[in-house]
């Protein structure tokens, strides 16, 4: 019976999105199976954390599988070759200078193996396709003199041997097309802007709390180096599962989270550590969030900072995320800028602090509805009261014209029996 009840719950764990975390509820089992479950099975999935979409370092913690097209990756080899890690790329770059060097010292040894140059070593009467070429390393030598253009001078081509000066023409341009690709490939490889973005920091965590009156959610960037990101940019992305009206599931929807692009305080002088705040108002995903509600939420924040390295002119870009348990409601960011003697002073010891502030533990949407509320009475003070006189006077008009209506029916009546 043990069995059949962790069966079933592993069953309906294998339901639940991956990505997601999972609140796997207990079937309704007979009680001597519930007492048998292990009591630490309930809690270890109730604390199962979040599957992270990308994580802190800025990876994202996705795995592509049954890639059947795998000609794909051959057609743009370049990129395949600066994509691989340094083990591979390095073996591959000795890898390729040796087979060229031993495929065409190969032919050299040919030649000269079927011209009888290794038959006529030694004879100053003979004139060989190579001079000094005496078996098959010498020829590899040569080949490696040749395709690096080395040339010490003691192995040499001669004139009599026709298809030795072609194929020294196939190697000089195929070792100049090796040459060009593999110190290519790199020089891309060691120049990428991976390793600066290791110097564009993010704070462990973000914080909901009121800027200007309005509750904003913040987040704080900043740049460990003097030389500056050139065009810099932030943009951010809720990572949320939903379902539409159709009943469609969308795993891992991503949605747009307004950091200023509107008004351009997207791009940013990454100078100094700077506070990103997102405000919350109607067409924000955090509209219907409490303080109450966010931890209950399944969802990761993921921010992406991106620009220009000023030294090299690459492009690039940095990421990071947040998931609920790491939004802090009710918090600002402890200041890091300081005014020194004729100077800024940045104390990033002090760049992923926080502390308490007073804030409303209400979503937008209900401090929205107070607001309005509170501010009712005081808009319908004048108009609602002009309103209302109006109303009563043409009330008071419409009575008045029925009585006189009624009255000068009255009168008819009496003229009409009097006649009668």
């Amino acid at each position: 019976l043990f069995f059949t009840a962790a069966n079933v719950l592993e069953e309906d764990s294998m339901e639940q999105d991956i990505e997601s975390p999972v609140t796997i509820h207990q079937p309704k089992l007979p009680k001597q199976a519930r007492e048998d479950l292990p009591k630490n099975l309930n809690k270890e999935c109730a604390k199962r954390k979040i599957q992270r979409y990308v994580r802190k370092d800025g990876k994202c913690n996705v795995h592509h599988g049954n890639v059947r097209e795998t000609y794909r990756y051959l057609t743009d080899i370049f990129t395949t070759l600066v994509d691989l890690k340094w083990r591979f790329n390095l073996l591959i770059f000795v890898m390729v200078y040796t087979v060229t060097w031993l495929f065409f010292g190969m032919i050299w040894w040919l030649i000269a193996y079927m011209r009888g140059d290794m038959d006529h070593i030694g004879d100053s009467t003979w004139t060989p396709c190579v001079s000094n070429l005496n078996g098959f390393v010498s020829a590899f030598l040569f080949s490696i003199e040749t395709e690096t253009t080395i040339g010490y001078g003691y192995r040499v081509i001669t004139d009599k041997c026709p298809e030795g000066i072609i194929l020294l023409l196939v190697q000089s341009v195929l070792g100049s097309i090796v040459n060009a690709f593999m110190v290519g490939c790199m020089f891309v490889k060691i120049s990428q802007p991976k390793k600066r973005a290791e110097t564009l920091v993010f704070s462990t965590n973000a914080v909901i709390s009121m800027r200007d009156g309005k509750l904003c959610l913040m987040f704080r960037v900043g740049d460990l180096r003097n030389s500056h990101i050139v065009e810099a940019s932030i943009r951010a992305k809720l990572i949320k599962s939903k379902q539409t009206k159709e009943g469609e599931f969308i795993p891992l929807n991503q949605t747009d989270i307004n950091v200023g692009y509107y008004t351009g305080d997207d791009r940013l002088f990454l100078v100094s550590p700077l506070i990103i705040s997102h405000e919350i108002n109607q067409q924000s995903p955090f509209w219907e969030i409490s303080k109450a509600q966010l931890p209950k939420e399944e969802l990761e924040i993921v921010v992406i900072l991106e620009g220009m390295v000023e030294a090299t002119g690459m492009t690039c870009q940095a990421r990071s995320s947040y998931i609920t348990s790491e939004i802090l409601w009710g918090y600002r960011f402890t200041p890091v800028l300081t005014l020194e003697d004729g100077f800024y002073e940045v104390d990033y010891n002090s760049f992923h602090e926080t502390y308490e502030t007073n804030t409303p533990v209400y979503s937008a949407k209900e401090l929205a509805e107070m607001a309005s509320r509170a501010e009712l009475p005081l808009t319908w003070s004048v108009s609602s009261k002009l309103d209302q006189h109006a109303e009563l006077e043409t009330e008071e008009e419409e009575k008045n014209q029925e009585d006189q209506n009624e009255r000068n029916g009255d009168v008819a009546n009496l003229e009409n029996e009097s006649k009668v």
